[in-house]
């Protein structure tokens, strides 16, 4: 299935699901490596802890990038996470968001393996026609005109269309800084592990480019905790003056 295409002027509506965003880094900042390689250098708390995360939200937004390099199902697994969302009236995982500018999406992905909640890509009409006639027998398609998805639209569509009141950002780091730039941002847990990357190269939260946000984000922490080595933060993320 295919959504009408979207006007190419930006949305404007004040509106919109909260959004956290999940991430672990390195204590040098890194949050993988140069070569954007599968790299496992989190315990297993850690990856419980993303787990919740996505448990608490209606909806998981995802890079395709990211998506890709990790071919995850972006489900979650049979267990307490599933039974404590159905005893509240949920369904046992949230809706799978994925953005792709170009909307390249491979169909053989492992997302596409699972049916446990429907998946909806947010892409433009740069999008193949042949990815298109695949990726309709899997995923809802909302495709825009413009040159890039429009992540403001994004999320009140998501509000609107599917009732998504919370949505659970699990990258990757460019996603996340056009997020932030744009100030969808609302909330940030961030997982410092003890290891060192090093190199320019390596992305940081937000990516590789050498440029500076448009302007300064402030952030506020509300929780600390620490599990063995690691350190668990977790931030509010103040909305800029004159925002909407």
């Amino acid at each position: 299935m295919t959504k009408a295409a979207v006007p190419t002027r930006r949305a404007r509506a004040a509106k919109r699901p909260f959004v956290a965003a999940t991430f672990a880094m390195t204590a040098d900042g890194k949050i993988t490596t140069r070569e954007y390689s599968q790299v496992d250098f989190t315990s297993r708390e850690d990856k419980m802890h993303l787990l919740r995360q996505r448990a608490l939200a209606d909806a998981v937004v995802v890079g395709h990038s990211t998506l890709k390099a990790d071919n995850v199902r972006l489900a979650l697994p049979k267990g307490e996470l599933r039974d404590q969302r159905v005893a509240m009236g949920k369904p046992p995982a949230p809706i799978r968001v994925i953005v792709s500018n170009e909307g390249r999406v491979d169909v053989g992905l492992r997302i596409f393996e699972s049916t446990i909640s429907p998946i909806l890509i947010f892409s433009t009409t740069r999008m193949p026609r042949a990815y298109q006639k695949a990726l309709r027998e899997k995923a809802t398609l909302h495709l825009s005109e413009s040159a890039d998805v429009d992540l403001a639209w994004m999320l009140q569509q998501l509000q609107r269309d599917y009732k998504v009141r919370s949505v659970a950002c699990e990258g990757g780091a460019a996603l996340f800084r056009s997020m932030l730039e744009a100030d969808l941002i609302d909330q940030l847990n961030l997982t410092i592990t003890p290891y060192l990357f090093g190199g320019g190269a390596a992305p940081t939260l937000t990516g590789v480019s050498k440029a500076f946000l448009p302007a300064s984000i402030r952030c506020t922490l509300t929780d600390m905790r620490t599990v063995g080595e690691e350190c668990f933060l977790t931030y509010r993320v103040k909305r800029r003056p004159g925002s909407s």
